[in-house]
């Protein structure tokens, strides 16, 4: 066998990367950028955060929050750099993309990593492999990738928000405010009565739209345009994305009806995205729709929203919990491509291929962590052989057996964190350490 070999510069790949080479492995990643882009990437740094700028919840009151607990302990590089990258959002762990990605990449970089700048047109001979090219695997590779599972790919779409520039944005009606006033005030918040919420829901049920094709129809549910949400009923929103809980207009004193929010985009103040406002209106239409929003009359786009494809295999029918393929336990699959959904699931799981892809190598056998981790328990969803009807999936509680009420969810943290500091110091011990 050669030195580990990783397909896709991705946060799963180079997460993968790094903890093979942590251990002391000969890593190469191959990526495609900037010889050729994906329809959401622009930017040829590693590791480039392409939807949302957050990373959800730090708090370990939240399933979000324990996962990126549990990969700081696993020396994830990803939550590494997110924490030195972060920006003011709340209880999110929100960064500065561009800091982001140039903080993983030069680190990959540093470590040794040789990155080779290419398209990977056919399934690479060295061993062990980790295929972590993502839910935008180009078309050449996405024909190899079925070819060698022998079975289709299951396709959905997903979307992302625009981003705006602050200076262009109204504080005479928008303000900074904080749910509950929990926490600093990081969030920009724009209000709604009533009649400018059912005007702006009005006008984005008619807005022009990117047209589908039939197998293009199914969106993952955590990242569904706001315009299908708002096809679901005109209150639609003021219950989702712009729920007005624990938000008070300090001009009126009183909750608005609706309210949008912005969050930070970078650490220089300037770019805030639109929550929970993924879309794949047209270019003109996000301009002219989502000015109607008091506060963005005149706001300038950093980026446009859009929507691109996303593909994932079947896991269960295809994976081992320790990420190996049935066919070929030296082949790896990592990342949102498996069927999590999220950037820290599927960093995630690029820390578990990379840790079992440097074991084999070495010649042990291939470990996983146990379900009463976050962790183990995202992988053994996702691997699980009796699963049916497959759909991507966040990391949550309800994924650990046991977990149904705030005292046991405690139970539960105080746990996976026990269970995951000594399966990893196990795995460090059998590897030879770090």
């Amino acid at each position: 066998m050669d030195e580990v070999t990783v397909i896709g510069g991705g946060l799963a790949g180079c997460e993968a990367a790094w903890q093979a080479r942590r251990l002391g492995v000969d890593v190469t990643i191959y990526e495609m950028k900037p010889l050729l882009f994906s329809p959401a990437h622009t930017s040829s740094l590693l590791a480039e955060l392409v939807c949302s700028n957050s990373l959800k919840s730090d708090s370990l009151e939240n399933s979000s929050g324990l996962l990126k607990e549990e990969m700081r302990l696993l020396g994830s590089l990803v939550i590494r750099a997110a924490d030195e990258e972060r920006v003011p959002a709340g209880k999110s762990l929100s960064v500065d993309r561009k800091r982001f990605s140039s903080f993983i990449t030069e680190t990959i970089e540093g470590a040794g990593v040789r990155i080779i700048r290419e398209e990977v047109r056919g399934m690479p001979s060295g061993r062990p492999l980790i295929i972590a090219t993502g839910p935008l695997t180009s078309d050449a590779f996405a024909g190899q990738i079925r070819g060698f599972v022998g079975a289709e790919n299951l396709y959905f779409y997903d979307a992302i928000s625009p981003v705006l520039y602050k200076d262009s944005i109204d504080f005479n009606v928008a303000f900074m405010a904080s749910r509950y006033d929990r926490g600093s005030a990081d969030y920009i918040n724009c209000p709604l009565d009533r009649t400018l919420y059912e005007r702006f829901v009005g006008e984005l049920l008619l807005s022009k739209k990117t047209p589908l094709h039939s197998f293009e129809r199914m969106f993952f549910e955590g990242c569904m345009p706001v315009e299908t949400l708002a096809e679901r009923g005109r209150d639609t929103l003021a219950f989702g994305p712009m729920k007005p809980v624990g938000i008070i207009d300090p001009k009126t004193g009183k909750r608005p009806y609706a309210v949008l929010q912005l969050r930070r985009e970078n650490r220089e103040d300037t770019l805030y995205n639109m929550v929970g406002f993924q879309t794949r209106l047209l270019k003109p239409e996000q301009k002219r729709v989502f000015s109607l929003i008091p506060g963005l009359e005149n706001a300038r786009f950093a980026r446009y929203g859009s929507i691109h494809r996303n593909s994932f295999i079947d896991s269960p029918r295809l994976l081992l919990r320790t990420l190996q393929t049935n066919q070929d336990p030296s082949v790896f699959f990592a990342g949102q491509i498996t069927g999590v959904e999220g950037y820290c699931e599927s960093a995630a799981t690029g820390i578990i291929a990379g840790i079992n892809a440097s074991r084999l190598y070495k010649g042990l056998p291939p470990a996983f962590p146990p379900p009463t981790t976050m962790v183990g328990a995202l992988i053994d969803y996702i691997t699980d052989p009796g699963r049916r009807d497959f759909q991507p999936m966040n990391s949550n509680f309800g994924l650990i057996k046991g977990v149904n009420s705030k005292s046991s969810r405690r139970r539960c943290v105080e746990r996976a964190l026990s269970d995951v500091t000594l399966w990893k110091n196990k795995i460090l011990e059998s590897s030879g350490g770090i």
